[in-house]
């Protein structure tokens, strides 16, 4: 715009002057005086036309005054003396890690807190976000241009209630049972903070908790007792559960052995030799039959 109108503005001056400028000059004073015309509406429509990219919006500012009124990505007609800046609305991440190449502009190094039991817990955390659209004439307004809100809200808010809630549990809690419930109780306490100031949380992760090594080796000792207790347990159900079989097949070979016991007597015995005797005299090896009991025996000697 400031070319065109520059530019403009000199061709009607020469247009106007070139009587008294240059004599050869005065013939072509219309000219000079429509290209004049012509620069200055080419300059006044092209300071009337912004272009707004995907994902942002513009801010307007009128002779120091922050706008209401918001221009959507697109095409937008507007007031030609109106400044416009641009804030990005997509999704962002603010990074606490202790992991150097995730270090940026939107990053910091883990933030280290005091728990209820006065240890030291390191903390990294990712918190997503994005500004409100509707609420970007207020951010520019009452935070300033630019990337201004992310040293002045996002930082010290998500910084300052980690460490608010991290003082109501103790390291380990932290660490194990109660870590869900802590990054709750952060996300609720985070996210009133950036909704009063025209911010949106869509997500806050916990990656990591690190305890102090003397603490965190003491709960691995622990879950390595509860570990070998767990197993030493398996095996005595193991070997209860045998001792049960043997027991319940001793039972049965007992059982079996006294039915047994109850259905014999002499004459079945009898009956069983004599059918013993029977097959032994139809074969034809040589053979020694003893007929009897100790008493009343009498021997058979028998060839093929």
């Amino acid at each position: 715009m400031g070319s065109l109108l520059f530019l403009g503005i000199v061709l009607l001056f020469i247009g106007f002057t070139a009587r008294n400028l240059s004599p050869s000059l005065f013939r072509f004073s219309g000219l000079f005086k429509a290209g004049g015309v012509l620069a200055i509406v080419l300059g006044v429509l092209t300071a009337s036309i912004r272009i707004v990219e995907p994902g942002k919006v513009g801010v307007q500012v009128l002779f120091g005054q922050v706008q209401k009124d918001i221009l959507a990505s697109g095409l937008n007609i507007i007031n030609p003396l109106v400044k416009v800046e641009f804030f990005d609305i997509t999704t962002q991440t603010y990074t606490m890690s202790g992991t150097e190449t995730e270090l940026s502009q939107l990053s910091d190094a883990p933030i280290r807190v005091l728990s209820a039991d006065g240890l030291e817990v390191t903390i990294d955390m990712t918190v997503v976000y994005r500004i409100n659209p509707s609420k970007a004439p207020e951010i520019r307004r009452e935070i300033g241009p630019g990337l201004s809100y992310i040293d002045k809200i996002v930082r010290p808010t998500a910084r300052t209630r980690i460490r608010d809630n991290a003082v109501i549990y103790n390291a380990v809690d932290l660490y194990s049972k109660q870590r869900e419930e802590f990054q709750s109780k952060i996300f609720e306490s985070i996210n009133a903070d950036f909704e009063n100031r025209g911010l949106i949380l869509e997500n806050l992760l916990v990656r990591n908790i690190s305890l102090p090594a003397s603490v965190k080796a003491a709960i691995e000792a622990k879950i390595n007792a509860e570990q070998e207790a767990q197993k030493m347990q398996f095996v005595l159900q193991k070997e209860t559960q045998e001792a049960e079989r043997k027991r319940v097949e001793a039972k049965g070979i007992s059982d079996y052995q006294e039915i047994i016991s109850r259905s014999l007597n002499d004459k079945l015995l009898k009956y069983e030799q004599i059918k013993a005797l029977q097959k032994l005299v139809q074969t034809d090896n040589s053979k020694v039959i003893i007929l009897g009991d100790s008493k009343n025996a009498s021997m058979l000697i028998g060839d093929k």
